[in-house]
């Protein structure tokens, strides 16, 4: 028998029974229908886009671990911190910090610094969450990254 590792996302993907699910992921939003969920590698900077997305107008919603939910009229996927970890987000080098953060959001986008963005005007791209079709945006090493999703949060994608 082999073991099959799956990605945060791919777990999400294969559920359908949409029961809680926790996975390894940070998630900050601007409202509460409006939340990012960022995926990647153990190390790949999760909590440090999420604390970049903070200092500029972003909550906190969940680090390290966020649980995903379907909405209860299924309009939605649900993201919020499961209750060990609520208000807690790590900073490498600096510790775990405590941090206002909002109970729980919807899923707009999801960001996956697994990925490495080659376009400079990339393609709308989806993954299925859940039942639902969320935007992936792919990791930009750029110094505007983070301030370019506050602002995709903030008031969308025109192209």
């Amino acid at each position: 028998m082999h073991d099959i590792v799956l990605t945060a996302l791919e777990v999400v993907v294969a559920r359908s029974d949409f029961k809680p699910t926790i996975i390894h992921a940070s998630c900050v939003a601007m409202r509460p229908q409006n939340g990012v969920l960022i995926v990647g590698a153990s190390g790949s900077g999760k909590s440090s886009l999420a604390l970049m997305m903070m200092s500029l107008g972003a909550c906190l919603v969940a680090d390290d671990r966020t649980q995903l939910t379907q909405s209860e009229n299924g309009g939605g996927l649900v993201a919020r911190a499961p209750d060990n970890i609520q208000h807690l987000i790590e900073a490498r080098g600096v510790g775990l910090l405590n941090a206002m953060a909002m109970e729980e959001c919807t899923i707009q986008a999801v960001v996956d610094l697994d990925k490495q963005e080659d376009e400079r005007l990339p393609p709308m791209r989806t993954r299925k969450l859940l039942g639902h079709d969320i935007p992936v945006h792919y990791r930009v090493d750029a110094p505007y990254f983070a301030a370019a999703l506050v602002q995709l949060l903030k008031e969308g994608r025109y192209a």
